[in-house]
């Protein structure tokens, strides 16, 4: 009999098909993600025009979603680690897709916002589970490239619903940009088949025929045997808890790492949710007001994956630390006045350093936390840092409403961008201090 080290093979083996096919399918579901929630950004200003909003009730409207996200990624993430991530992850497609298409079709603020929220729920619930199910099967040496491929899905699902708010809302209404939410609902007998679940859940659950499949496919040059002991270090957690987030050292970490995700998700949906409002209002058009989220986003896919590629080689965390310096400093130029290129170029910084800063955020609090509590400390640090999403489209309706220049709006914006670095930082100085200690107690344990 031979007892097998699955994290070992894992981590040592070439990206091959079957890695292909898991960072297609997650990256696909992100990239779905991420259009229904940039979309309200997109109709905000038909919304407003059609419904007589004012900036506070738009900036509320907007935070309904991410009240949702909050609750999803919360329920979602820790649920995941008790059913399984598969599972889960159709629930959660379902519910986005479905509610959001529904959008469509309402007439009035409060039904728009009973779907924004419903829909919010599975949107915040999916995104820790597919950034888990990507870091488990990756091969170590490339883990948080692929995660930070897969994630940037995210901001091309913003560039499309951009994109296609150009072409759709002058012709057809607000309303036909969310029937496109439709495309991933359709797709689900597809990812059923597709979507491989879980090793950690499938070994933890006593499923080790299913798990020998899973790992000849990952790892091609395994060959399995009846006899096999796979051993993983995920199955030897016990069930996912809250408390293990804090256990073992994790808690200042954990801390900082909600702090860090507060301060960037602030930003990111600050900017997604008011950027086209913002610069329709200091005179650009719409179609030149939702270039400026194309550049945002496009931004965001250049930064996550060059600082995904960057973290395989210093430490995600290190990367994070200067993305969000980086950050506050371009949003801090953008209170200068600037030529059209350089404002574009600035906010597709802003793009790599807010967008690509969480993308970063999400591969680091994988990485960081054991395979057994890894979706529930993602969705846990989703879930507290959904607070400042839900903060930032109401910061952005109250300075549009202070009528306050829109470079004093891109000032009060860096301003978390600051404070998550401080938080980085610390997180850095507190993990080196506990490998420290660690080092120590071997030496003296031997």
């Amino acid at each position: 009999m031979r007892t097998i080290d699955v994290s070992a093979l894992i981590d040592g083996a070439r990206f091959n098909a079957f890695h292909a096919r898991v960072l297609f399918w997650c990256a696909l579901i992100i990239i779905f993600d991420g259009y229904d929630l940039v979309i309200y950004g997109v109709v905000l200003p038909s919304l407003m025009a059609e419904w007589g909003l004012s900036s506070l009730q738009a900036g509320a409207l907007g935070s309904c979603a991410l009240v949702g996200m909050m609750l999803g990624a919360l329920f979602f993430g820790s649920l995941s680690d008790r059913i399984g991530r598969r599972k889960t992850i159709m629930m959660c497609v379902t519910l986005f897709s479905g509610v959001t298409a529904l959008n469509g079709l309402v007439q009035s603020p409060e039904a728009f916002a009973l779907c924004r929220f419903v829909a919010g729920l599975g949107i915040g619930g999916v995104m820790p589970n597919v950034v888990a199910l990507m870091n488990e099967y990756a091969p170590q040496k490339s883990r948080s490239t692929l995660v930070a491929l897969m994630f940037s899905g995210y901001s091309l699902g913003g560039m499309l619903s951009a994109g296609l708010g150009m072409v759709l809302i002058p012709q057809w209404g607000w309303q036909a940009v969310f029937y496109v939410a439709l495309i991933p609902l359709l797709a689900l007998p597809f990812l059923i088949r597709q979507l491989p679940e879980s090793l950690d859940f499938l070994l933890r659950t006593g499923q080790t025929g299913k798990a020998r499949i899973l790992l000849t496919q990952a790892v091609p040059s395994y060959e399995p045997s009846a006899t096999d002991q796979l051993n993983h270090t995920v199955a030897k957690g016990t069930n996912a808890s809250i408390a293990q987030l804090f256990q073992e050292g994790r808690k200042l970490s954990t801390f900082m790492l909600w702090l860090a995700f507060f301060c960037c998700l602030l930003m990111v949906y600050a900017l997604s949710s008011w950027l086209p409002k913002l610069m329709s209002a200091a005179g650009y058009g719409l179609n030149s007001s939702l270039a400026f989220l194309v550049a945002l986003n496009l931004g965001a896919i250049i930064g996550a994956v060059a600082g995904g590629w960057l973290g395989d080689r210093i430490g995600i965390a290190k990367v994070l630390f200067a993305f969000f310096s980086c950050g506050a400093l371009a949003l801090s130029l953008l209170a200068l006045k600037a030529p059209l290129p350089v404002l574009y170029l600035l906010i597709a910084v802003a793009g790599a350093c807010t967008i690509g800063t969480q993308i970063l955020a999400n591969a680091c609090t994988v990485q960081y936390y054991p395979p057994q509590i890894r979706a529930t400390g993602l969705g846990w640090a989703m879930g507290v840092g959904r607070t400042g999403a839900i903060i930032g489209p109401l910061l952005g309706g109250a300075l549009h409403a202070s009528s306050l220049p829109l470079q004093a709006s891109f000032l009060i914006f860096a301003i978390p961008g600051l404070v998550g670095a401080i938080a980085i930082l610390v997180f850095l100085i507190q993990n080196a201090r506990n490998r420290s200690g660690s080092l120590r107690h071997s030496y003296h344990t031997t």
